[in-house]
């Protein structure tokens, strides 16, 4: 008799704890792929905020480039404004990746520009952010690799679903010249 109240109860209890589990392993990977996506907020915003700095450098010896320098600015309040959708962002980023190597291109003419210290600390903090926002697109790709993973096995995927877990988009760029960082050449 005892059996009978016993087994159900174990089926239960471990089926309770399974549960747990999955719902906070899952908690777990939505929170790493939360904070891989700022680690990618945090780096284009530093990189955002360089863009004005470099600008203004470039301005003081090119002024009659006033195209590209339009051009820079708008590609820059696009991207920043492409907040939370990978896809978007990725987009803008592309056209910010252009706009820069327009800049780099002017700036080429210009050899007294090349030779200035502010320049070239900008463009070398600008390399260093470049290959920072590489590692945090892979590390925010990692995670959402293992977390859209975790939501899609059997049988996790029951849960999943009715604890409104979705699906992440990984960060990928459209454009295969734009997998490249953006190049400084003097």
């Amino acid at each position: 008799m005892w059996l009978l109240l016993i087994i159900p109860l174990v089926v239960v209890l471990a089926l309770a704890g399974w549960a747990i589990m999955v719902y906070n392993g899952l908690v777990t990977l939505k929170n790493r792929v939360d904070e891989a996506w700022s680690d990618i907020d945090v780096q284009l915003k530093r990189r955002y905020d360089l863009i004005p700095n470099l600008l203004e450098t470039v301005k003081g010896y090119a002024k009659h480039e006033e195209k590209v320098f339009t051009k820079v600015t708008e590609a820059r309040t696009m991207a920043m404004s492409a907040e939370g959708d990978p896809k978007k962002l990725a987009e803008s980023e592309k056209m910010l990746s252009g706009a820069l190597k327009s800049l780099f291109a002017v700036a080429e003419s210009y050899p007294e520009l090349k030779a200035n210290t502010n320049f070239m600390s900008l463009q070398d903090e600008l390399a260093d952010t470049e290959d920072k926002i590489q590692a945090a697109r892979r590390f925010y790709n990692g995670n959402v690799r293992d977390f859209n993973i975790k939501i899609e096995v059997f049988p996790n995927n029951l849960l999943a679903g009715m604890f409104g877990f979705k699906k992440r988009d990984l960060f990928e760029l459209t454009d295969e010249k734009e997998r490249e960082n953006v190049q400084v050449k003097f």
